[in-house]
């Protein structure tokens, strides 16, 4: 098998993995009742699996998404001194300004 179909499936079964956990998490602290809404319908199953179905699929695509950007290489240069680079000194310059014409005013707000 190759190793990121091996790598795949390693993280989907861990986001499953903590799926479960959270699901169960949720129905044992009874956020917003939700375990009284689950044991007392009878079709509060199917609300169970859809979670802990949804969940896993979140869970299990941030694990795979983490696993494969923990895999790149840095390819920038270390160490170094970090000093900063050679600067040349402020010049001081003059720009020519011409006069303003007579149609120049007829812009001016009155």
């Amino acid at each position: 098998m190759p190793k990121l179909i091996r790598l795949y499936i390693l993280q989907v079964c861990a986001g499953f993995g903590l799926s479960a956990i959270f699901v169960g998490l949720l129905l044992w602290a009874n956020v917003a009742n939700l375990w009284h809404l689950v044991s007392t319908s009878p079709v509060g199953w199917i609300a169970v699996a859809m979670l802990f179905f949804a969940n896993g699929i979140v869970f299990a695509g941030v694990q795979f998404a983490i696993s494969v950007m923990r895999m790149g290489e840095d390819d920038t240069p270390g160490g170094g001194k970090r000093q900063p680079g050679h600067l040349p000194a402020p010049l001081a310059l003059r720009v020519p300004v011409e006069k303003k014409s007579a149609g120049d005013r007829a812009f001016r707000r009155r």
